[in-house]
This record gives C-alpha cells, sequence and structure tokens, in this order.
C-alpha cells in the first residue's frame, strides 16, 4: 500500500530523527581532534562546491544573484571555520584558578535546523559546521521552494562530515517537505534544540514548540547618514549593502535616513552608485507590486533586480540601475515601503537635525525591525554614544554595509547567518549565533572557605531586642501614672479654691 504523502513526509522525518540520535550518541564521545578534523573537511567541501550551489540556489528559488550566493557559501565555510576553529567544545574548555572552577563542554543533542528560500545553501553550511563542532546532530527542513539545493548542501556536509569519521546520519534533510514534517520535526521528543531561521509566524511556532529555540526576527534596518559622514563612502555602503544577493539578507538596508543639510550631496552620491530616485507617482505604482495589503512583501519580487520590479510596475528607469529609492513622507500603512523588502527597494526621509534622524529611525524599527540592527554613517562619536545608548537595537553597524556588517563579513562581529535580536523581538538571544550558544556548560566548583562573619554576643542581644520591644509596647501602649494624675488634680483644685476665696 502507498502512503499518503503527508504520512510519507511524517515517516520521513521520524527517521531522520532516529538516525540523528543514534550518530549524536557516537559523535559526543569524540574528542576535540576528531571534531576539528571533520570541521576541517566540511569546510574544504563547502568550499569546493560553494559555486554549484550558488547556480542551484538561484535556479530554483529565482532569488538573489549567483556571485553573491558564491560568496555566502564561501563565507559559511571558509570565514566561519577561521573563526571557530579554534573555540573549544569538547570536555574541560575552561578552568579559574582563583575560583576554582573548572568549565565543561557538553552538546544540547539532535537539532531542528529551519533553512529559509532566501539564503538555502549558505545556512545550511554554518547550521551543519556550528552544529557538528559542538558535537550535535542536526536535521534540516527546507523551505518547499528550494528543497533540491537544500537538500543537496545537506548531502554535501553529511558525506564530507562522514568521510572525516563523523558517523552516518549526523547530518539529515526532509525531501518530502511539509508542514507536519516540520512541526513533527520541532516536536519531536528527540530533537533538544531549534535553530529557526524564516519568517516570523515560522519563528513563533518554534519557540511555541515546547523546546529551547534559537530564532531572529526581522530587520527593518535604517541607515542614518550624519552631517560628519564621507557622503561618497556612505552611499558606495549603503547601494553595496541593499543589493548584496538583491537584498535578501535580513540586515540588508531598507530605509535611508540623512540630515537635510547633506541629503541633496547624499543623494548625488546614490546616484552615481546606481540609484534611481522615484517620483511621488513611482513610488505609488512600485509600492502596490513590492508590498501586499497585510504589510508583509510581495513573495514574487523578493531577492529580484530593479529592473524586474520597475517592470511589473510599469516604470521606465536606466539600464545600469542597481537599486530603486522611494522618497517617503512617514512611517505606517500609509506609506507601505516604510517596511523590511527583501529586494531592491529602499525608503528615503529626510531630518532636520540626528534628533529628529533618531527619532525616525526608531519608528522605523518599531514598524518591524526592533532588536535586529541599525547601520550608521557618521564620525561624530558622540552621536553615535548617543544611538548606541538608546536604540532598540542588538547590532549597531558603524560605516559599513549592514548587510556584510550584520553577520560579521565586514566587521567584528561572530561570522553568523542567526542574528538573534533579543527580547524586543522575542527572541532568546541577542547576538549572532555560535557553536557556544549549541552546548550545555557543567561547572566544578573547588570549597573557598566559609564567608566571615561578625561575632555578635547572644546575651546583649536578647537584652537590646527586650529593650526595643519594651520601647515599642510603650509607645504603642503608653500606661497612665495615677500618682502624678493625682498630683495634678490636687494642684488644680487648690489653685481653683484659692480663686473662689479671692486670694
Amino acid at each position: 500500500m502507498e502512503l499518503d504523502r503527508d504520512l510519507c513526509s511524517l515517516q520521513e522525518t521520524r527517521n531522520l530523527v532516529r538516525a540523528a540520535r543514534k550518530a549524536q550518541e557516537a559523535l559526543k564521545d569524540f574528542t576535540q581532534e576528531q571534531v576539528d578534523h571533520i570541521i576541517d573537511m566540511m569546510r574544504e567541501a563547502g568550499e569546493a562546491n560553494a559555486a554549484r550551489l550558488a547556480m542551484m540556489a538561484v535556479s530554483e528559488t529565482g532569488m538573489g544573484n549567483y556571485n553573491d550566493k558564491c560568496f555566502k557559501n564561501y563565507f559559511a565555510s571558509r570565514t566561519l571555520y577561521e573563526f571557530i576553529k579554534p573555540m573549544k567544545t569538547v570536555g574541560i574548555i575552561r578552568e579559574d584558578q582563583e575560583q576554582k572552577l573548572w568549565e565543561i563542554a557538553e552538546p544540547v543533542g539532535v537539532i531542528a535546523g529551519i533553512v529559509p528560500t532566501t539564503n538555502p545553501t549558505s545556512t545550511v553550511i554554518y547550521k551543519a559546521m556550528i552544529a557538528l563542532k559542538s558535537r550535535n546532530a542536526i536535521v534540516f527542513s527546507p523551505h518547499p521552494s528550494a528543497v533540491r539545493c537544500t537538500h543537496e548542501a545537506a548531502k554535501i556536509m553529511q558525506q564530507a562530515a562522514a568521510a572525516a569519521g563523523a558517523p552516518e546520519g549526523v547530518i539529515g534533510c526532509i525531501m518530502n517537505v511539509s508542514m507536519g514534517a516540520t512541526n513533527e520535526l520541532m516536536k519531536h521528543p528527540d530533537v533538544a534544540m531549534i535553530l529557526a531561521t524564516g519568517g516570523s509566524a515560522l519563528v513563533k511556532a518554534a519557540y511555541s514548540s515546547g523546546k529551547p529555540a534559537l530564532g531572529v526576527g526581522p530587520g527593518n534596518v535604517p541607515a542614518f547618514v550624519e552631517r560628519s559622514a564621507d557622503l561618497a563612502k556612505a552611499a558606495e555602503y549603503i547601494v553595496m549593502g541593499k543589493t548584496f544577493d538583491n537584498g535578501t539578507i535580513c540586515a540588508s538596508e531598507q530605509a535611508i535616513v540623512a540630515e537635510e543639510c547633506i541629503a541633496d550631496d547624499l543623494i548625488i552620491q546614490l546616484k552615481k552608485q546606481g540609484a534611481h530616485f522615484l517620483d511621488p507617482e513611482e513610488v505609488a505604482k512600485v509600492s502596490k507590486v513590492v508590498m501586499l495589503a497585510n504589510g508583509g512583501v510581495n513573495p514574487k519580487v523578493v531577492g529580484k533586480e530593479p529592473k524586474f520590479i520597475a517592470q511589473l510596475a510599469g516604470i521606465l528607469i536606466p539600464e545600469q540601475t542597481r537599486c530603486l529609492v522611494a522618497p517617503l513622507a512617514g512611517v505606517g500603512p500609509q506609506w507601505p515601503l516604510s517596511y523590511e523588502k527583501l529586494t531592491t527597494v529602499l525608503g528615503f526621509y529626510r531630518v532636520a537635525d540626528w534628533h529628529e534622524g533618531c527619532e525616525r529611525c526608531f519608528q522605523l524599527l518599531e514598524a518591524g525591525g526592533v532588536g535586529h540592527s541599525l547601520a550608521m554613517h557618521c564620525n561624530n562619536l558622540e552621536v553615535i554614544r548617543e544611538f548606541a545608548l538608546k536604540k532598540p537595537v542588538n547590532r549597531l553597524l558603524i560605516n559599513t554595509p549592514a548587510a556584510m556588517g550584520g553577520v560579521g563579513a565586514t566587521t567584528g562581529l561572530a561570522p553568523s547567518f542567526t542574528l538573534g535580536c533579543g527580547t524586543w523581538a522575542g527572541s532568546s538571544v541577542s547576538e549572532n549565533v555560535t557553536p557556544l550558544h549549541l552546548l550545555n556548560i557543567k561547572r566544578v566548583a573547588w570549597h573557598l572557605g566559609i564567608p566571615e562573619r561578625k561575632p555578635v554576643d547572644p546575651m546583649n542581644t536578647q537584652e537590646s531586642s527586650g529593650r526595643a520591644q519594651s520601647q515599642q509596647q510603650t509607645s504603642a501602649n503608653p500606661q497612665i501614672d495615677a500618682e502624678l494624675v493625682q498630683e495634678i488634680l490636687n494642684k488644680v483644685m487648690q489653685h481653683i479654691n484659692g480663686m473662689k476665696c479671692g486670694k
């Protein structure tokens, strides 16, 4: 009897988790040297297949562009490897001689890896490497629009790991994708943790599964350009960040906020970088095709080039256009392009000064990017400090393309494709996720001594307590002295009698 597709997907998921659990039981006993050898071989396989996987991703999803997806695959392989290579993730990873403490790393177990359609292969490479570096097995759930390329990336990682000595089944990927299979994976009793990258609904489902989850929120990233900025460099980096893989990275710029005194000069520089500014009629047309009525981005334009969007909107743009820029007057439903747009479209705002710019950035973040990232092009440390102290973001990216800076490609942040947004966005982590987030840390603590206490005389304590209690009683229930009252009364009567006698 042939099983229905939904039943097949459920059974496949259970089989993959069962195999991953068995593999993880073996992997947890590997030495640091064995683990690092596995990771090195996975790095090599990721680099060797970066171009092929990029081509598969673009072909299957129709999102992004080949060159940038090559870079992302290479980044998830080589750059990530160099960052995590020195990490201790096995046995005693830290000894504190002064405090007499040992910290011991233990894997969390089988991890559910949710993969988005915007980064379907680089996310697999990244999550597989951080999972195995921390001696965890992982099972991936692909997006329905990216099953083949995601599965191929997982297969490459599994083969490389197995060739280096890892147990079979340590990396798995669902082929018969369904919502039921994803829910089964997240709620399976043998799954210990969820690494969720995707839409808000999916991330919310991960946090509602009853399992520990590391999820991310949306990133409506403002790029504030202050008067002290190098405008040519700011324009170059903003367009570079926004157009990187056609805007599919959640840390990419979504709106430019420019001080009025430098706005016109900035526009000149942006146009030199291939930005095409829309007139009011064009803004209305682009808004209708880019955004949906509920405020979400239209899936048809995600990761698309400006030419595609212009044709869809029925407008003409110069051939060399790299991104579309829409001047806006506010934030909210009346201005649809003020929300996150995972494509090559930017909003543009003018503000009187950095105080107003600070407020406008806050409005944009509140509209859908709170907790994520904010880019600043500024050389005034006082202004940077004010933004850093007051803005509800976990990544303030200074004078760098936000898309690359947020993931750690052009900044000192940890290389990562899971960018925590903290409690502001309902996330359990506020930094870029690394192998260290996938460990349980045991602690061994030695006796340091009994805390010194001040000697106390029990008798004195009782007497003091008694006196205090007596004073409290006297204050609360004062006792009347009868003899004193009688003496006062006698003197009063004598005085009265004396007055009656004319004395």
